[in-house]
């Protein structure tokens, strides 16, 4: 069962990691910053949609933004967030999406299939 609660914290502790702002997360994502800013207070729930968008920006899964994993598939790197906008973020989800599908199937060809 999603820890609704742990969600908000866990959004916002990897968009930090990232070095993104709320804004940057928000244009990527195609909502309003207060949008952001709510849902990471837990005064608002995320869309699913996105959630999952949200997840291949940050290089995790969202179980892992539910609070159902410990650790992220990918570790976040921290961006130049400055100087990002939401067509960079755009590439960057893709190769987050690459790195963890590939990510996933290496670990079910060594058995761990979880």
């Amino acid at each position: 069962m999603p820890d609704l609660a742990k969600l908000g914290c866990r959004f916002s502790e990897i968009r930090q990691r990232s070095g993104l702002t709320q804004k940057q997360v928000a244009e990527y994502l195609k909502v309003d910053q207060s949008y952001i800013s709510k849902c990471e207070k837990n005064e608002r729930q995320f869309s699913a949609d996105t959630l999952e968008r949200a997840a291949c920006l940050f290089g995790c899964c969202c179980v892992y933004l539910h609070g159902e994993a410990d650790q992220p598939i990918l570790e976040p790197i921290a961006m130049p967030s400055r100087k990002m906008d939401g067509q960079d973020l755009e590439g960057i989800a893709e190769i987050s999406r690459l790195a963890i599908n590939l990510r996933l199937m290496e670990d079910y060809l060594k058995g761990d299939k979880k």
